[in-house]
């Protein structure tokens, strides 16, 4: 009751601020009167989109798959420095994701199955945010810096359409410490996402957490940082930073009782 005014007078800031149309000014006072929301801020009413493109690791699933594959090599602490650091935005990602699987060179083929069975969970509400989005028309997409080797079966776990990820260079049941193609990285992932918006039409959802998720992020009708990196938190439209993946739902205004379970 002591700061009921305070809310007031907030009120009648983001009404001001909503008829100047100024949406950076209207998420910094929304961010200041509900610190602990989860936020979307758009220009047009929040719809289910057409396509849905995400990020893998940190995001769909409760894992960074090459930080966890580093342990059974006994590397997990200097790989995953390199990971927070690539995620943060302080270094180039192609380099950082050469460097990393370059030292995994020689590890056994079957890490990679172990790794998927005991350390590989989805993240909570991701099953539903996919069968839920898919059930209203969208199409979905999982583009990830990680391997196709991890991606490739989280995809079939969740309901994801397609994928675009990095392959795992394997010789006589071993990694060889490279690549197989291109290198899935921040460019590819916004230009995958242009393309299916083009095939598709209509609004995008795209969701991520590092720093290479940030043009994909922008790019997108609707970009929600998910327990993100402050980079790409303060680059998205929105984020969730309380919340389970089901947050996404309600930001986009789809009502509970309209949720499929996946």
């Amino acid at each position: 009751m002591v700061h009921a005014a305070e809310p007031l007078r907030g009120l009648e800031e983001v009404l001001q601020i909503a008829a100047d149309g100024d949406a950076a000014a209207m998420r910094s006072v929304l961010e200041r009167l509900f610190p602990d929301a989860d936020l979307l801020v758009s220009t047009s009413v929040p719809s289910v989109p057409k396509v849905f493109v995400s990020d893998m690791d940190s995001t769909m699933i409760q894992a960074e798959c090459i930080d966890e594959l580093a342990d059974f090599a006994g590397l997990k602490d200097q790989i995953a420095g390199i990971t927070e650091r690539a995620m943060q935005g302080e270094l180039d990602f192609a380099e950082a994701l050469t460097e990393r699987v370059r030292l995994l060179g020689g590890l056994g083929e079957g890490a990679i199955a172990q790794c998927l069975a005991e350390r590989v969970p989805a993240m909570p509400g991701a099953g539903a945010l996919v069968a839920t989005l898919k059930e209203h028309g969208c199409f979905t997409v999982l583009v990830t810096g990680g391997f196709h080797q991890f991606a490739d079966p989280v995809a079939d776990q969740l309901g994801f359409e397609r994928v675009v990820a990095n392959r795992l260079a394997v010789e006589h049941g071993a990694l060889t410490g490279g690549l197989v193609g291109g290198i899935v990285d921040s460019a590819v992932k916004e230009a995958v996402l242009r393309e299916e918006m083009g095939l598709r039409g209509g609004a995008s959802l795209a969701t991520g957490d590092g720093a290479n998720d940030i043009p994909m992020l922008r790019a997108a009708t609707h970009g929600i940082a998910y327990h993100a990196k402050p980079k790409a938190k303060e680059a998205a439209h929105g984020y969730v930073a309380a919340g389970d993946l089901t947050s996404v739902l309600l930001l986009l205004g789809i009502p509970r009782p309209d949720w499929v379970q996946g």
